[in-house]
């Protein structure tokens, strides 16, 4: 794990869109450690994760292309096998979602990477996924792949640029841009281009969404060299990538909220409990807790997991109102231990001590 060297924080107000700067001091790690629960080992870069009624899990991994179903007691079985997948670089099997209307339609949306595109699919487990959104730019680097359903009832995507930068600032292109569509993969009522499904763009690489209480959509997204972010996402707003990197908009662009050098983040999936926002981080190893306020402010940033379980690749509110994690150590840049990787649950109440 890198040594990071100490820095002050600056505390940004959300609504004026500052900028939280964080660096890890070890006076910024949360005071209180999480109960951490190991609740399934032995998985292979497992990348997305989404919830059924029934308080069961489905994950996917990355590379296997596999779909994974994860029973309340931690019990895991393989349900399918996305064959159309293409695990090359950074790509894969990616985000999956459930429908808001599981119990009756039983369908099922997955993210991922072909020879040709990236692309969204929806299908019932078992049965051969049916794409609904096709030509989301691909790459052997910077696919995006998260997806899930907001309040609204819409899928949302996160795509990247797939090394190529010109896209981000492109609205004709679906790489670079935060995704919104309904459950038949068509633009959504009240997107800002007509016909289009981009709600917002000049984006890196988006690989974390998530709404808090009152409705806002936030999303992590990787840098390249200085700053990794995280941003509150807003139609038809302009995030600056590749002519901004973290805060410097000067009104033409929307500079993010929260910022950090890479070696502390490498932000991908994000998750909203209580009106904190939870960030796993990659290169980062560590878990940051960053509090909103009811004004609308946000709190110190603050670290939590530092290099005990290694790479986490997502976060994401359980059924029983934990917190999920997965790790990624055996991505191709990870230094795996014998049990990894690994699915873990981390106690709300020591999250939320107040």
């Amino acid at each position: 794990m890198s040594r990071i060297s100490a820095a002050a924080l600056v505390v940004a107000l959300l609504a004026t869109a500052c900028t939280n700067s964080a660096r890890d001091d070890p006076a910024d790690h949360f005071p209180v450690a999480p109960v951490v629960t190991v609740l399934a080992s032995g998985l292979t870069a497992p990348w997305g994760l989404a919830f059924l009624p029934d308080g069961s899990a489905l994950l996917t991994e990355r590379d296997s292309r596999l779909i994974k179903a994860v029973a309340r007691d931690g019990t895991v079985r393989t349900v399918q096998r996305v064959t159309e997948a293409n695990s090359s670089g950074e790509g894969g099997l990616l985000g999956i979602a459930v429908s808001k209307d599981y119990s009756r339609d039983k369908l099922v949306y997955a993210y991922y990477t072909t020879a040709h595109d990236n692309r969204i699919a929806r299908f019932k487990l078992g049965e051969t996924p049916q794409p609904i959104v096709t030509g989301i730019p691909v790459s052997g680097i910077h696919n995006g792949g998260r997806i899930t359903f907001g309040p609204d009832g819409y899928l949302y995507a996160g795509t990247g640029d797939a090394s190529a930068r010109g896209r981000s600032q492109d609205v004709t292109s679906l790489g670079g841009k935060v995704l919104r569509m309904t459950p038949e993969g068509k633009p959504a009522p009240g997107n800002p281009y007509p016909g289009s499904l981009v709600w917002s763009y000049g984006h890196r690489n988006v690989q974390g969404l998530a709404w808090d209480s009152h409705g806002r959509l936030y999303a992590s997204e990787f840098g390249q060299n200085r700053h990794d972010e995280v941003n509150l996402i807003q139609p038809k707003h302009n995030y600056g990538w590749p002519t901004v990197e973290g805060v410097g908009g000067g009104g033409r662009f929307t500079d993010p909220l929260v910022t950090w050098n890479p070696p502390e983040a490498s932000p991908s999936g994000i998750a909203i409990l209580h009106q904190v926002i939870y960030v796993a981080c990659l290169k980062g190893e560590r878990l940051w807790r960053i509090p909103i306020a009811g004004d609308g402010t946000l709190g110190r940033p603050q670290s939590l997991l530092v290099g005990q379980y290694g790479r986490l690749r997502h976060v994401a509110v359980g059924p029983d109102g934990s917190l999920w994690l997965l790790t990624s150590n055996r991505d191709g840049r990870g230094d795996p231990v014998a049990a990894d990787d690994r699915l873990l649950r981390l106690d709300p109440k020591a999250l939320n001590p107040g």
